[in-house]
């Protein structure tokens, strides 16, 4: 199942089969459930004007790979915004919330464009993309990454964080127009900025994840991003971080910041 006909069953129904290929470790990619979540809540508002500005997302528990139901209440429509809640339910249990704000432009006076650089990566002609051979979760393999600056997670580095190129593997997903629920699966591929201090394997998993857009998404599925995480602070078993996503042209699409459990 691509992930097209993914997101039609979400339109379709409440009820939902979580396709093959997504695992990582012993639950579905993190990426897959908030793409699934957003775009349940963009086809519950239905309205071309309000335009996704936030969300914000709560791993509660464990995803499995079986059937799944996925419910949206709006929460409240005011003149500008509205404000959605997703949640996805599996063993009568809810395992994942949403909550998104939409909202329709505004006349203001107030304009602020203080957004960070974007990192001068090496070419796409010269990046090495990681091979797929590499002890990776399963969900990688539907994405081609490149580190340009930090390590590899589980290299026992002394310092956290890094940066890179990633897109869709065109070998795996057809291009075609991406939406935010692409999007979405895409940002989450890369691990955290503290992955790269472990020794060896150990869990380490997305507690809550806050995602804010910027530039309009303008882009095909196989189109590359840059990606760059900054640990904030990490002690007692919880990470801290924040993450920029710029496309290929330098424009800045989305800023993340995300509490991870850490388990090393």
């Amino acid at each position: 199942m691509s992930l097209e006909q993914l997101f039609q069953q979400i339109e379709q129904s409440e009820w939902i089969d979580i396709p093959q290929g997504w695992l990582q470790g012993r639950t579905i990619f993190g990426g897959l459930v908030a793409g699934m979540l957003i775009h349940k809540a963009i086809a519950t508002i239905a309205d071309a004007d309000k335009k996704l500005l936030s969300c914000s997302i709560t791993f509660v528990g464990p995803v499995e790979h079986d059937k799944a139901k996925v419910t949206a209440e709006i929460l409240r429509q005011g003149k500008s915004v509205t404000t959605i809640e997703v949640r996805l339910w599996q063993n009568d249990a809810v395992q994942s919330i949403l909550i998104a704000s939409f909202g329709s432009q505004r006349e203001s006076n107030i304009q602020v464009a203080l957004e960070p650089q974007a990192p001068d990566f090496p070419s796409l002609d010269q990046i090495n993309i990681v091979p797929k051979y590499l002890p990776f979760p399963e969900c990688v393999k539907n994405f081609q990454l490149a580190w340009t600056e930090g390590n590899y997670p589980m290299s026992a580095s002394k310092q956290p964080d890094f940066s890179g190129w990633c897109r869709f593997d065109p070998a795996e997903h057809t291009d075609r127009e991406m939406t935010i629920a692409d999007l979405l699966t895409l940002m989450d591929v890369w691990p955290p900025g503290v992955l790269s201090m472990f020794r060896k394997p150990a869990p380490a998993s997305t507690l809550t994840w806050h995602v804010t857009f910027i530039h309009p998404l303008q882009h095909g599925l196989n189109d590359w991003f840059k990606y760059k995480v900054m640990t904030d602070y990490a002690e007692h078993g919880y990470a801290t971080e924040h993450a920029y996503l710029w496309d290929e042209q330098n424009r800045l699409i989305a800023i993340a910041r995300q509490t991870v459990t850490v388990f090393a």
